[in-house]
């Protein structure tokens, strides 16, 4: 293999042979003839960047058509931090400044990686997005077609999603999600605001059949309300917790009780500070019974039950 210096090509650069289904053809990507493009060039591929090492599944196989891997050159010190980057210094950004694949698809891009870190005003998705590893987005994302993702995700901004999205890791979201389409997360998930859904449901393995599954639905009402339930046994006191007082609206607290055993009449005598329950057997005997308390929360704004509009609106926690 022979070694020359600085290599310049005043017109057109070509390695290997340009063809099409066995017949050789110019590459009318850069232009041929008068309208060719100078400075372009054509590698018929593979094309191996970086270390030659990292790309070995043995000899005459390719991974890929494209093989980017971390700067191999001792010359290049300090290293590169990044293996691929891409800039619009220099003009303004458009979201076609990055297009991966044919937008006429179906298409597929496959990463395996510690970091993919997305900083672009907006981020078109067709097709089948897969990563490994911690993903963080800055910017307006819209994805088309179906995403899965192994490890973190860090999205700041607006991210509106038609398809599926399967979730293995923890997700941080600092924006709106618009979903159209299935989500399946497998790990922890946290609101810091309203969760709106015609329904709210769990959907778990049945605890007692085998090759069944168990599925709840949250019971609806005009309020955002809590509960406490329990037993009162040879006692008249219903000691509410201790955080009642500033979660819950003390006037708006009911009361409902079931007599165990015997018939009893119970009746609440009085409720105290909004934490403290009086019942009372108006037969004079001892109490044995169950009861369920509910109580509006006053941390947050009274529910808008109705409002005027065809679309659902984004309420936080404030009701805003």
């Amino acid at each position: 293999m022979a070694k020359v210096g600085d290599f310049f090509v005043g017109s057109q650069l070509f390695c290997g042979v340009a063809e099409h289904a066995g017949a050789p053809l110019p590459p009318v990507g850069l232009g041929v003839g008068g309208s060719k493009i100078r400075g372009a060039g054509f590698i018929a591929g593979p094309l191996l960047i970086g270390d030659p090492f990292t790309f070995t599944k043995g000899p005459n196989v390719n991974e890929a058509n494209l093989m980017v891997a971390r700067c191999g050159n001792p010359e290049a010190l300090p290293p590169p931090p990044s293996i691929f980057k891409v800039s619009s210094f220099g003009f303004p950004p458009t979201p076609i400044d990055v297009v991966v694949g044919d937008p006429t698809g179906p298409v597929g891009v496959s990463v395996n990686s510690s970091i993919i870190n997305i900083i672009s005003p907006i981020t078109n998705g067709l097709g089948i997005l897969n990563w490994t590893g911690t993903k963080t987005f800055i910017g307006v994302k819209q994805q088309t077609g179906l995403e899965l993702r192994t490890g973190a995700v860090s999205d700041v901004g607006k991210e509106s999603t038609i398809g599926n999205v399967v979730e293995s890791g923890s997700r941080v979201i600092n924006g709106s999600l618009i979903v159209n389409g299935a989500t399946h997360i497998n790990g922890f998930l946290s609101f810091n605001s309203s969760i709106v859904g015609t329904t709210k449901k769990f959907d778990i393995m049945h605890p007692t059949k085998s090759n069944h599954r168990l599925a709840h639905a949250c019971i609806e009402g005009p309020e955002n309300g809590v509960y406490y339930r329990g037993r009162l046994i040879d006692t008249n006191i219903i000691e509410l917790p201790e955080y009642w007082r500033g979660l819950v609206d003390a006037e708006s607290i009911t009361v409902n009780l079931t007599p165990h055993g015997v018939y009893q009449e119970l009746f609440v005598k009085s409720i105290e500070w909004g934490t403290r329950i009086n019942v009372v057997n108006n037969l004079g005997g001892p109490i044995n019974c169950s009861y369920t308390v509910y109580a509006k929360r006053k941390d947050v704004a009274d529910l808008i039950v109705e409002y005027e509009g065809n679309k659902v609106k984004n309420w936080d926690l404030t009701g805003k």
